[in-house]
């Protein structure tokens, strides 16, 4: 029997088990509870439904699920492409985005850091994508440098193209084993994480703009970018410009864009025929989208670590209130202590308004900072008290699909 053949049935098989259990336990996660079922009944799955696909894999702490999205825009130039759209990022999601698309040629799967070295072993992927490392949820990922470490020898001896963000040094030192590497400076606002060397451990030494980057002990250093993302223009390996002009907001996503046209270029769509695609992408899985309630326009933006709280107070608006959402649950991370990596203090000239299971952390966090608040016992009650017109919300992870589920997951 042929491999299409075979990939068609085991995919047909899962998307009945998924319907199945989605009626039966009335959430909408059936199609991943289906991908777990189908590897405890063929551990092997994951690998007969990538074969004969070419497939991105896409890692990194913050802004996988955006440039997942941005990645999957530009090559649908190139016809029907499987992705895991909603960032069901573990094996068992693959699993389910691949059987949804069985017949797709293409693949652009967002991957949990610690993930990575199993499904590319597992996939045999052409093209890796990296963009940024710093801490998030240690209580289950660890240490980032060991991620770092777990990069480096997945990809050595490993045929993947990858493309990596220079800027970066711990990805630049995780990548820096692939036999195929293109560089992009993508930025790096959130360097708290990689002031020393990952290589020899070494204080790292940075240009005045940040971006330029050595090890003052060993010879490690940033490489020679072939793109480069410049204020709202990306530079392509030919030196030619492109402006970028996407509608999500802020550096992060211009930084997201960047590595997407560098991986859109690995399958031949160059920046003439990806940026169309690109500009298309409004939201991300209810990011940056705006609900309206009672007289308030809300604006959700997600954070779940401190290198995404950065980001989130570029986008947000500072003329307007603003709403504060933590939890703690698993996929959140239970240690909340990244909260005092924070300057919150860029929020004291507007309203605050903090809500949230683990709302007394972060209360406690912006007294300190000298940051006025109002706290609120949920978010109805904060929804009840915040003024009319536009509001801008952050949350991490379980407290933002709190917050999508309060409006009935129209985002």
């Amino acid at each position: 029997m042929s491999q299409l053949p075979l990939r068609a049935q085991l995919a047909s098989a899962l998307g009945r088990t998924a319907a199945t259990l989605s009626r039966a336990t009335g959430r909408g996660d059936g199609s991943v509870i289906g991908g777990r079922v189908g590897l405890m009944l063929e551990p092997d799955l994951l690998r007969k439904l990538a074969a004969d696909r070419k497939l991105v894999l896409v890692s990194a702490t913050n802004g996988k699920t955006t440039t997942t999205r941005l990645i999957t825009s530009a090559l649908q130039e190139l016809g029907d492409v499987a992705t895991n759209a909603f960032g069901a990022n573990m094996p068992a999601g693959h699993v389910s985005a691949l059987a949804a698309a069985k017949d797709a040629p293409y693949g652009v799967l967002e991957v949990d850091e610690k993930y990575l070295p199993e499904v590319l072993d597992t996939t045999g992927a052409g093209v890796v994508c990296l963009m940024n490392l710093s801490r998030d949820q240690m209580d289950r990922a660890g240490e980032i440098w060991l991620l770092a470490q777990k990069w480096r020898r997945a990809l050595s001896g490993k045929p993947a193209h990858v493309i990596a963000n220079c800027d970066d040094p711990l990805v630049t030192w995780g990548a820096s084993t692939a036999a195929r590497v293109t560089w992009v400076a993508a930025g790096q606002r959130w360097r708290e994480d990689s002031w020393c060397c990952p290589e020899c451990g070494g204080p790292l030494d940075r240009s005045a703009s940040g971006a330029a980057w050595a090890c003052r002990e060993c010879t490690f250093h940033r490489p020679e970018p072939n793109w480069v993302l410049e204020g709202e223009d990306v530079i392509d390996p030919r030196g030619a410009r492109w402006r970028l002009d996407i509608q999500l907001p802020g550096e992060a996503n211009r930084s997201n864009a960047a590595m997407a046209l560098a991986v859109a270029e690995t399958f031949w769509v160059d920046p003439a025929r990806a940026l169309p695609r690109l500009r298309m992408v409004t939201s991300v899985a209810g990011r940056y989208t705006m609900v309206e309630r009672d007289g308030r326009a809300l604006r959700l933006l997600l954070a779940k670590n401190p290198a995404g709280w950065l980001e989130a107070f570029d986008v947000a608006d500072p003329a307007l209130p603003i709403i504060l959402s933590v939890n703690a649950q698993g996929p959140d991370g239970r240690d909340t202590s990244w909260l005092w990596d924070i300057d919150y203090r860029i929020l004291a000239d507007r309203p605050v308004f903090v809500t949230g299971e683990r709302r007394l952390d972060l209360a406690l966090r912006l007294a300190v900072a000298g940051v006025p608040f109002q706290l609120c016992d949920s978010f109805q009650q904060t929804m009840a008290v915040v003024p009319l017109g536009r509001v801008d919300v952050i949350a991490n992870y379980t407290a933002f699909q709190q917050i999508r589920a309060e409006f009935g997951r129209a985002v």
